[in-house]
């Protein structure tokens, strides 16, 4: 007889502000033991000095995580000048140091070449892999990773203040950036190098920072009644995209992963959507002539 999964069928999202010094999936083995939950996953990692938004999935919303993950995010950082170190922030050892500073102007006449789809090298210690292993346990054996470029696209990099060693950034970009790789390619750019001092994640797709929870206030409900009260519906995951409203022959045609008519729509043919019926997600897939296709059909 197969062994059940411990756990509850709990689904929904936790925006989670995660303080500096924990890693990403230590959050989400803490929150996964807190809401005793069979699954969980995050939509996106954190550095462990960043801070912010970090989504986690929980059941259901597990399966639609690729939403939150290929969407939008927004970050508010700062970067110092002078410096480059070996992780492209200021947890790493000194490479090199400039006594050069870039004027305001210089800043922010450099800002618009990295807007738009551009080419990103991820950093050194970073999650990427080469020949099968991570970039940042090669780092760390004393190995140089050779890292390709990556396309990323950028919505909006911005100058919030510069202060002579120093520089507040705002930066809103698509999956796999690195902030890191910004303040280190802007520092060599600019003539006086550069790296991340702070770093904070302000929204992540449709979650933004005043819908989190931090992990002070997850661990003392942990494992209690009332936790459950953090979560947000799954259908929160899904309020960038368009919605099929469907009757319930058809919610129950697309449960059984078939098309089926679509009732009222705002969605073009082809779109990326998900089919609701009552205001319930039904599954995540396209819009095709009249119909919904599902792709991952959601058992909420």
């Amino acid at each position: 007889m197969a062994r059940r999964k411990k756990g509850r069928d709990v689904s929904g999202w936790l925006v989670v502000d995660k303080p500096a010094g924990i890693g990403s999936t230590d959050v989400v083995n803490k929150v996964r033991w807190a809401f005793e939950a069979k699954k969980a996953g995050h939509a996106g990692t954190l550095d462990p000095d960043a801070t912010g938004v970090l989504v986690i999935a929980l059941g259901e919303a597990t399966k639609i995580v690729s939403s939150i993950t290929d969407a939008l995010k927004a970050y508010d950082f700062t970067v110092k000048w002078g410096t480059q170190t070996t992780t492209d922030d200021a947890s790493g050892e000194v490479l090199e140091t400039s006594d050069a500073r870039p004027s305001r102007e210089a800043i922010e006449a450099a800002l618009p070449g990295y807007v738009g789809d551009i080419m990103q090298t991820p950093p050194a210690f970073s999650a990427v892999k080469v020949d099968g292993r991570r970039a940042y346990d090669m780092a760390r054996e004393g190995e140089t990773p050779e890292l390709q470029a990556r396309a990323l696209y950028v919505d909006e990099l911005s100058l919030d203040d510069a202060r002579g060693d120093a520089a507040d950034l705002h930066l809103v970009c698509g999956k796999g950036g690195y902030v890191r790789s910004i303040a280190r390619d802007l520092g060599q750019e600019l003539g006086c190098l550069g790296h991340v001092t702070s770093l904070r994640r302000i929204w992540s797709g449709p979650f933004e920072l005043d819908r989190a929870v931090t992990m002070e206030r997850i661990e003392e409900l942990a494992r209690t009644e009332e936790i459950d009260q953090l979560l947000l519906p799954v259908e929160a995951g899904l309020s960038d995209l368009p919605v099929c409203h469907v009757n319930q022959i058809a919610a129950t045609k697309i449960r059984n992963g078939n098309a089926a008519e679509v009732l009222s729509t705002e969605a073009d043919f082809g779109d990326l959507t998900w089919a609701a019926h009552q205001g319930q997600a039904v599954a995540l897939g396209h819009y095709r002539a009249g119909q919904f296709h599902p792709s991952r059909v959601l058992l909420t």
